[in-house]
């Protein structure tokens, strides 16, 4: 019930609906395989509720979709003509603009990819890939920007980002080339050219690198400076025994290494796995954390 008055608002609220009345006449739930069929009291309206697919419910982003058995009318308008504002469908179709995103740490879940391609603008459409058995992230996902403009500048920005052991790879999804874009986020992490320098790819170690959190010029301010450090090691003292933190800073007339990275000693590798997985995608300032490990002999010698 519960269910059925949350959709037949939404489907009246964005004026969806083209008469008087509720235009769902029927729902049936399978809680088994978690999903419900909806009957609604035209072909019209059932086609233009398909905007709402991607609407987020309860936390999750629904995917609403025709039967399987569904055959189109002829003459019938098979597509909804209208956008819902904020929804994001989950269906990315193939065209021009459509990117693959491949190179993803499975533990990601869907909401922390969103945010990194969010930074760049409004999305139109996302999926992320998951196994069907599992419902596990394949660690890769396709994406459509609401302004097809900023998909070069995507695709440049986020190609080759360290993401945890990984990095990231962003470009254009060539239409029809599946075998190639699984491929793609199979390369792995030191491919030449993807490396960044200074980070080391490979396996966890006890050393967290943070990025995208701090800029050169808030870490000039003595009193913010202070309060950037307490702020690290609080929030990383959760997921573990914080041995050090060094916050490279910049110094008047000398090249400093690694300003703008916030280097985190744990105790343990556990302690820095759970610190990577649990921080990777979040937020700080506005701006989305990137995350990678990092060679614990190089952060001795100060070599950031």
């Amino acid at each position: 019930r519960h269910i059925h008055q949350r959709y037949d608002f939404q489907v009246r609220n964005q004026g969806l609906a083209q008469a008087e009345g509720n235009p769902i006449i029927a729902l049936q739930i399978n809680l088994d395989k978690n999903f419900a069929f909806l009957e609604f009291r035209s072909v019209d309206e059932t086609t233009q509720a398909l905007a709402l697919d991607g609407i987020n419910f309860m936390g999750q982003s629904l995917k609403i979709r025709r039967p399987r058995d569904y055959v189109p009318l002829p003459g019938l308008q098979d597509n909804p003509s209208v956008v819902v504002p904020g929804v994001v469908s989950t269906v990315v179709s193939d065209s021009p603009h459509k990117m693959f995103v491949g190179g993803l740490p499975n533990y990601l879940h869907e909401d922390q990819v969103k945010e990194l391609l969010l930074s760049f603008g409004p999305l139109r459409a996302f999926n992320l890939v998951k196994d069907t058995a599992s419902g596990l992230s394949k660690g890769y996902a396709f994406a459509e920007y609401l302004d097809p403009s900023i998909t070069d500048a995507a695709c440049a920005g986020l190609n080759g980002m360290p993401l945890g052991d990984k990095k990231l790879v962003v470009q254009r999804a060539a239409i029809g080339s599946k075998a190639q874009q699984l491929a793609a986020s199979l390369i792995p992490s030191n491919v030449p050219g993807l490396q960044t320098a200074g980070m080391e790819a490979g396996p966890p170690t006890e050393v967290l690198v943070l990025m995208n959190m701090v800029t050169p010029e808030e870490l000039e301010d003595e009193e913010e400076y202070e309060d950037i450090l307490d702020d690290v090691r609080e929030e990383c003292g959760r997921y573990g025994t914080v041995r050090s933190l060094e916050i490279p800073r910049g110094v008047k007339g000398v090249e400093v290494a690694g300003v703008g990275k916030i280097f985190v000693e744990f105790a343990s590798v556990e302690d820095c796995q759970k610190a990577l997985e649990a921080l990777t995608g979040r937020k700080f300032n506005n701006r989305v954390v990137v995350t990678s490990y990092y060679d614990p002999d190089k952060y001795h010698r100060r070599e950031f």
